[in-house]
């Protein structure tokens, strides 16, 4: 195998591929890229087992090939390589080496056999529909906070995206929680999606899956079966075994009677809490919100490292009422709003709190709160 590819593309296909593969694994070859060249193209492979990604560049194939090397260090070598290089890669299939050569620099690399690497098997898609990358980028970076982070209750590890009634007909739908937060995000349904099984996206996918939504005019094809999704764009495949498992019963969690409102600057207030959560304990974190007309005080009262307060104006008609809150919780969910406005929706000061962007119903949010 022998060819020649600018750095830049080779940096951005193998910065995709080493970012799936695990830095501690017991088998030697999932640290490894598969790299293949045919044609005028090159793709590099990297697996999990549980993701795989294929990325495909335009490169100068002399000769056609395939060899695998270590994902991590081929990332290290080409970002130190200057801009602009002409990188040449080179493997003689006898010697156990992949040759990279740019300008003086020539780097010689272990490789493992190409038979070696594992392929992920194919699957037989039950749905499949096209999304503007924007649409997709906001319905999981949305929902992503609120992913659990907690082992035991490996179902909530992900973003459940399914097909759902909303406000005005069926929709796309991306929840996420943890027990203590949750996020609802909505979008218009695709066409080809009604058909779609709800599936449990891991996090892991999620975090991947973002680097394939920064061009706003791409369209990413979304293939769904119930144990694997497959996100496609013309250079880049996302392939991804879902979480076996069945996410709860989310919409008894969101409150439907919640009638105290309060409207606030969404990044005023998100600042306000930040600074007077400083003062907090790193364990409760906790913050005190007392509400009267138009008056919000944020208050913390730290005995071992001291108090804060802050007063916000702010929309809001209703009783009095001070309620307490995690302080990261709240910072989190303020900092998804898009718009100036947030919403929050009170009942009392022991059920949970539900937060929407102005008057949006596409986007909402669930906090529960906590003893100040």
């Amino acid at each position: 195998m022998k060819l020649s590819i600018e750095r830049g593309v080779l940096l951005k296909a193998v910065a995709q591929a080493q970012s799936v593969v695990e830095r501690r694994n017991t088998i030697p070859i999932l640290a490894n890229v598969l790299i293949e060249a045919e044609g005028d193209t090159v793709r590099f492979r990297a697996t999990d087992l549980d993701i795989e990604v294929v990325d495909r560049a335009p490169a100068t194939v002399e000769a056609a090939g395939a060899t695998t090397v270590a994902a991590v260090l081929l990332n290290e070598i080409v970002r130190k390589l200057p801009d602009g290089a002409l990188v040449t890669l080179t493997d003689q299939g006898g010697n156990g080496r992949l040759s990279i050569e740019a300008g003086r620099s020539n780097f010689q690399l272990a490789t493992l056999p190409k038979e070696d690497f594992p392929v992920m098997a194919s699957s037989e898609y039950e749905a499949s529909f096209t999304a503007p990358a924007p649409v997709l980028r906001r319905l999981f970076d949305k929902a992503k906070f609120a992913i659990s982070t907690e082992e035991t209750r490996y179902y909530l590890n992900g973003v459940y995206m399914h097909v759902a009634e909303g406000e005005q007909g069926r929709v796309l739908r991306c929840v996420a929680t943890d027990g203590h937060r949750l996020a609802r995000i909505d979008a218009e349904l695709p066409e080809g999606a009604e058909t779609m099984a709800g599936v449990i996206v891991p996090r892991k996918t999620v975090n991947e899956l973002r680097k394939l939504l920064d061009d706003d005019e791409a369209l990413i094809e979304v293939s769904v079966s119930e144990t694997k999704i497959r996100f496609t764009t013309p250079n880049i495949t996302l392939t991804s075994k879902v979480i076996d498992g069945t996410f709860p019963d989310y919409s008894r969690v969101i409150p439907q009677n919640n009638r105290k409102r309060l409207e606030v600057d969404a990044s005023e207030f998100a600042r306000a809490v930040d600074r007077v959560a400083t003062v907090s304990s790193e364990r409760s974190r906790a913050v005190k919100l007392s509400l009267e007309e138009d008056r919000l005080v944020l208050s913390v009262n730290a005995p071992d490292s001291g108090a804060a307060e802050e007063e916000l104006a702010v929309a809001y008609g209703d009783e009095r009422l001070e309620i307490g809150f995690n302080a990261k919780y709240l910072q989190e969910i303020a900092s998804q709003v898009d718009r100036e406005n947030a919403v929050f929706l009170f009942n009392s000061s022991g059920d949970p709190t539900l937060m929407r962007e102005g008057d949006d119903q596409s986007a909402v949010y669930v906090v529960m709160p906590m003893r100040v």
